[in-house]
């Protein structure tokens, strides 16, 4: 499995826009780009709209506790929960050869200048995945503005940049696709 997420609820002054409704559209739109372009990957792509981060994790905790006997079939988990601004590229966490194989996937992304991995990957919905060894992802990009929403009446869909929001899901499919249509899952 190669999971894709990104979560629902919002804080209470705001309608969750950008925390995280963009996280949730990108990763649709990366199963949906897919789909759209006629790609079967070997393995399984599975969104997951995550509820409760903002209740302390509730909604994250219950899938991991209902999916964690079968840990050893997934290869990823992805989470978007930064915003959907101008893409940098991702947060990993996992083993060494994991992270070169990572790299090299990222090059695939040189035409929109989206190559970096970072050192650590970032989200309350996988952490429970990364804990167990899981290798994880999270999406990296410009959070200049991102605390001037956070949390507030501003955090509406006006703040979405079409365009920013388009290169975060070109990452999340690339990304996604590729690692799901290896041949070998990511070495932990």
């Amino acid at each position: 499995v190669v999971l894709v997420s990104g979560h629902l609820d919002s804080w209470d002054v705001g309608q969750g826009a950008m925390d995280d409704g963009g996280g949730a559209f990108i990763s649709w739109e990366a199963l949906s780009l897919i789909k759209d372009l006629g790609l079967r990957p070997k393995r399984t792509l599975r969104l997951v709209l995550w509820t409760g981060e903002e209740q302390g994790g509730i909604g994250a905790k219950q899938y991991y506790q209902l999916h964690k006997e079968n840990i050893s079939n997934f290869d990823i988990v992805m989470e978007s929960d930064e915003g959907t601004f101008q893409p940098s590229g991702l947060g990993f966490a996992g083993s060494a050869e994991a992270r070169d194989i990572v790299k090299e996937i990222m090059t695939l992304l040189q035409p929109i200048n989206v190559t970096d991995v970072y050192d650590n990957a970032e989200g309350t919905d996988i952490a429970y995945w990364m804990r167990d060894g899981v290798p994880g992802a999270s999406l990296r990009n410009d959070i200049n503005k991102y605390f001037w929403f956070h949390h507030s009446q501003g955090d509406t869909m006006t703040v979405q940049d079409p365009n920013q929001m388009n290169l975060c899901a070109a990452v999340w499919t690339v990304v996604s696709y590729v690692i799901a249509d290896m041949e070998e899952m990511l070495p932990r």
